[in-house]
């Protein structure tokens, strides 16, 4: 049975969510990706895994996306840390540990971010996100849109997976490139493992950024899903199974280790 949370970020801005509890008050918060929301396909099986364990977990919409308030945004991955963080303060004043922090693709980032900032959860879990935004950038941007960019404040762009088109404004390109993954990744606490989790096949992402996260994180394990594309698609019990291995390591969950 899953229980409908309404929380606020320090912007007034209502975050909306969904919480599976267990048996325990550890609970494990899952974050979706660019222009996905708490119904995405891939959050939902992971989910249902955690599910299945008796693992209580948490999946909500960043600002901006899904049922949550607040505009739509390229980039923004320092607010939606701010958006994490509200959901850790509010699960933890109700007496929740948090056991592990998990995003996909571009909420991948968001939670190292998090990790780097504040050292207050013993696990993140990264799936299949950029290390290099910068390049992220210009496959979406030749030279001459940037141009555009900083003459009109903004450009819209169609997105190639879904169609739909997406407002880059100055303001969204300057916070993409001022974001410095591989500083942010070496402030990660060394107390807290981190698990980063590729497609060999990921279409969208190269599978050569997870090693950017291996290199520049502390206490890291690195996985590589052969055959896998960037939403797991035939791949997700192999996914699941990964992530579950590495959270059941932690000792306060009092599991065995999950083998595959």
């Amino acid at each position: 049975m899953e229980k409908r949370v309404l929380l606020e970020n320090k912007y007034g801005e209502t975050l909306v969510g969904l919480l599976h509890e267990s048996h325990s008050k550890e609970l494990v918060i899952l974050c979706h990706g660019f222009r996905l929301s708490k119904e995405s396909r891939t959050l939902l099986k992971l989910a249902d895994a955690f599910k299945e364990e008796e693992i209580a977990v948490f999946r909500f919409d960043f600002s901006g996306n899904g049922e949550s308030e607040g505009s739509f945004q390229y980039g923004n991955y320092w607010k939606e840390a701010d958006d994490l963080r509200a959901v850790t303060l509010h699960f933890s004043s109700q007496g929740w540990k948090i056991n592990a922090i998990r995003g996909h693709s571009k909420g991948r980032n968001v939670v190292l971010l998090y990790a780097s900032s504040y050292h207050d959860v013993p696990m993140v879990v990264n799936i299949s996100r950029r290390f290099y935004l910068g390049k992220g950038i210009e496959e979406w941007l030749d030279a001459d849109s940037i141009e555009r960019i900083k003459k009109d404040g903004f450009i819209d762009v169609r997105g190639e997976s879904d169609g739909r088109l997406c407002r880059i404004t100055e303001e969204n390109l300057m916070d993409i490139l001022s974001t410095d993954t591989c500083s942010s990744c070496s402030l990660i606490d060394s107390n807290c493992r981190v698990l980063t989790v590729h497609g060999s096949k990921d279409e969208i992402v190269p599978v050569e950024n997870a090693t950017g996260f291996a290199n520049g994180i502390p206490n890291h394990i690195l996985r590589i899903l052969d055959g896998a594309n960037h939403l797991f698609s035939g791949h997700s019990s192999e996914l699941s199974s990964c992530i579950l291995e590495f959270i059941r390591e932690q000792p306060s969950l009092g599991r065995e280790l999950l083998t595959d």
